[in-house]
């Protein structure tokens, strides 16, 4: 199990930094560089998480506080891959963008973000603590089902992003129960492996866009 979850975790880091590269040089307009950067902090975010995560496996080291640490790290990051979701969306579609709307996700990327900063979490500890598990991914979750609307409404205009909002919702659905209740029950945390592969399918869109 080790081996083959290794194996993956390395090969989607690879391929998310890698693509994130290759569309960042062939981008011709903002729109596409937002792809690119939107694959290439997933994919660095990720890397804190998933480096340590694998590491562990072969090593009697104690990686706790890195775990931790890396688990703060993508948090943040997934939550700015999904503004730029938002972004990209107002690009692909040419939708003028309304101001109190783009006010109102940059709060809850604030929100959530400064929860994922408070000592409570524990994250020098590895903690899976139920209570701000759930707290800290409330503004995430509403943050995400936003975008997911935006893409939902648009997914016949645009033949290449017209399953881009079931991603998004996949990605969720397997990513809930397992911030929320690994730590009572850690077999959950196979859930992101699925969860993973809706990233990958993301940023397969995003090359096939060029």
């Amino acid at each position: 199990m080790k081996y083959g979850e290794s194996a993956f975790d390395i090969l989607y880091l690879l391929f998310a930094i890698t693509s994130g590269c290759i569309i960042l040089r062939r981008a011709g307009n903002r729109t596409e560089k937002y792809m690119g950067l939107a694959a290439l902090i997933l994919g660095c975010g990720d890397a804190f998480h998933l480096i340590p995560r694998v590491m562990n496996y072969f090593s009697d080291a104690d990686f706790t506080a890195a775990l931790g640490i890396g688990k703060l790290i993508t948090s943040i990051s997934m939550t700015v891959f999904y503004f730029l979701l938002y972004k990209i969306w107002l690009g692909c579609y040419r939708m003028r963008e309304k101001h109190s709307f783009t006010v109102l996700l940059w709060i809850l990327v604030i929100i959530r973000i400064v929860l994922c900063l408070l000592p409570q979490n524990g994250w020098l500890e590895n903690s899976a603590d139920l209570v701000w598990g759930t707290i800290r991914n409330i503004p995430f979750v509403l943050i995400g089902t936003a975008v997911c609307f935006l893409y939902f409404q648009k997914r016949r205009e645009y033949r290449v992003f017209r399953y881009l909002w079931l991603y998004i919702l996949l990605s969720f659905l397997f990513y809930i129960p397992v911030a929320v209740g690994a730590g009572l029950l850690p077999t959950l945390g196979m859930l992101m492996l699925p969860k993973t592969i809706c990233y990958i399918f993301m940023i397969a869109a995003f090359l096939r866009s060029l």
